[in-house]
């Protein structure tokens, strides 16, 4: 069963099954590399806010950008 990616605990590494939200969310979040099959893994949560590491990249989400990703 999916989860959003606002779930995984620091450390954890998943892969990503959907990305939700409209087009255009969907092509922002997929533009920073999160598209199905791609593991993410989730460096630290600080306020909601996540620090997730995705194809050799750093990347800040907002907890209502994170809710979009699907793990």
């Amino acid at each position: 069963m999916a989860m959003p990616l606002t779930m995984v605990s620091a450390g954890v590494e998943t892969t990503v099954k959907k990305v939700g939200g409209k087009d255009e969310i969907r092509r922002f979040l997929g533009n920073l590399g999160f598209v199905e099959g791609t593991p993410v893994t989730v460096i630290s949560q600080m306020g909601g806010n996540l620090i997730v590491h995705v194809k050799d990249t750093r990347v800040a989400l907002s907890m209502g950008m994170a809710n979009r990703i699907l793990v």
